[in-house]
């Protein structure tokens, strides 16, 4: 039955509005020591700007997500911004902010320096090269780091977590990093480097430092030596890694003392790379690099599942990708017939600020992967569609991928009345699939068929009252 319920008999409970979600119980079970009531956005998804975090953030006693210094759980809701720092004058940075904001994006990914994608590498866009002598780490210009601070803090005003990579070493010997000139430097000037930018940024709480960038250090003691001299100046920085593709910071560095979150980095299934660091359980992880907009013919189809896999797998955060955005019209690695500044509107950024405005009302901080099929009992046939409920039965999420029927039990979503809501992706709108009474029986829906993008993807949004 398209878009409605298959009722089985069951009596109805009254019939919800379509236009939002209802917000849950403000309750924490995922081993969380305080009470949180999710901040309330707009009733409009078409922009999501729930209010900035308090920074500096941590990590929560589960393990599992990051909150704020207000102890808001942190929905990591990011862009790929590398070249930002290298390659926009200032004028532009605020435009490009001032647009991620208002599209909802509160993270971005950033080079500190840039090897060779940005029009004057490694100088910055006013001519100031990052060392006074080329690659050399001992003599950093002042210049260049107070035009980065300046950009870093404009960030943190605008409310965004900056994941910034200190020293990109770049993808196999392809010469787009610094590696080779961390080679001839040694671990002692690196960690030198590492204590300087830890200083020179000490009055911005907005950093997460990511290490390494595109590949697996060949001499992990370089990427070490930086990230200990970050530590030895400012002990609670939240630090992360950036390995090869197909890898997870943690498979890459260990149990480093200084690596405080782990994250994936895949071009293949999400969900599945996903899965296997939440079944790991070490740390908190996120969807650091996947496939971008714009590249490897990726549909908007794919740079919406890739986001949503992640987070219906336990991630507490993922990272969008656009080219030529995350270049800014510097030298990249595809062509493309659009500028930076008209790629900001294309479906991708749509698709992701409608994403952040279906979870902010949502304690998504509490959904676990459906992994044995308690709550979604026939995922149908065409392949990809993943469930994940609550911890507290209070909400469950259905990804499909395809227009075919899916079954849930609700008899695993807490309260008297279960509201069901297809949520279109593409369009960040609500559409009503029934309301029913608590029930052991299988509940079987449909998605209302294409969503307004013409694509096939929903998204089943069931809660109990």
């Amino acid at each position: 039955m398209t878009g409605t319920a298959v009722m089985l008999g069951l009596a109805a409970c009254g019939e919800p509005s379509a236009s939002e979600p209802q917000a849950a119980p403000a309750s924490v079970c995922a081993a969380g020591t305080s009470t949180t009531t999710p901040r309330s956005p707009s009733t409009s998804t078409s922009t999501a700007d729930p209010g900035e975090p308090a920074f500096p953030l941590h990590v929560d006693t589960s393990g599992r997500f990051l909150r704020d210094a207000d102890e808001q759980p942190f929905l990591l809701h990011g862009d790929t911004a590398w070249s930002l720092i290298a390659q926009l004058r200032d004028e532009d940075v605020d435009r490009y902010l001032a647009d991620r904001r208002e599209r909802g994006f509160n993270t971005i990914l950033v080079n500190l320096i840039e090897h060779e994608f940005a029009s004057n590498a490694p100088a910055n866009i006013y001519g100031d090269p990052p060392f006074e002598a080329d690659g050399d780490f001992s003599r950093p210009n002042e210049a260049y780091f107070e035009h980065a601070e300046s950009v870093l803090q404009r960030a943190q005003e605008q409310g965004f977590l900056v994941l910034l990579t200190p020293a990109y070493i770049g993808y196999r010997d392809s010469g787009e990093g610094f590696y080779d000139e961390m080679d001839a430097a040694g671990p002692d000037v690196l960690e030198g480097y590492g204590r300087y930018v830890a200083e020179r940024f000490s009055g911005l709480d907005n950093i997460v430092w990511v290490q390494g960038g595109d590949d697996n250090p060949p001499d992990a003691s370089l990427v070490d030596a930086i990230a200990n001299g970050i530590e030895s100046v400012d002990a609670d920085a939240l630090q992360t890694a950036h390995g090869a593709p197909e890898t997870a910071a943690f498979d890459v560095v260990g149990e480093r003392p200084w690596l405080d979150l782990n994250n994936i980095y895949t071009y293949k299934d999400v969900y599945p790379v996903a899965i296997e660091q939440f079944s790991a359980d070490r740390m908190p992880f996120f969807l650091l690099e996947s496939t971008y907009e714009n590249e490897h013919d990726a549909t908007t189809e794919l740079i919406r599942a890739q986001a949503y896999y992640a987070l219906l797998a336990g991630a507490m955060g993922q990272v969008f990708g656009n080219n030529p955005i995350w270049h800014f019209d510097a030298p990249g690695l595809f062509e493309v017939d659009v500028t930076w500044q008209d790629a900001l509107g294309e479906p991708g950024s749509q698709s992701m600020t409608h994403l952040r405005g279906l979870l902010d009302p949502l304690e998504w901080w509490k959904l676990d992967p459906d992994l044995d099929h308690r709550f979604l009992t026939d995922d149908g046939d065409s392949g990809g569609t993943v469930g994940s409920i609550a911890c507290d039965g209070s909400f469950g999420l259905v990804y499909v991928p395809a227009v075919e029927e899916v079954t849930v039990d609700l008899s695993t979503i807490e309260g008297d009345c279960i509201t069901l809501r297809w949520y279109d992706p593409s369009a960040g709108t609500f559409t009503s699939a029934g309301q029913v009474t608590a029930t052991d029986e299988p509940t079987t829906v449909t998605p209302p068929g294409p969503n307004a993008e013409g694509g096939a993807d929903w998204v089943l949004l069931a809660q109990g009252r």
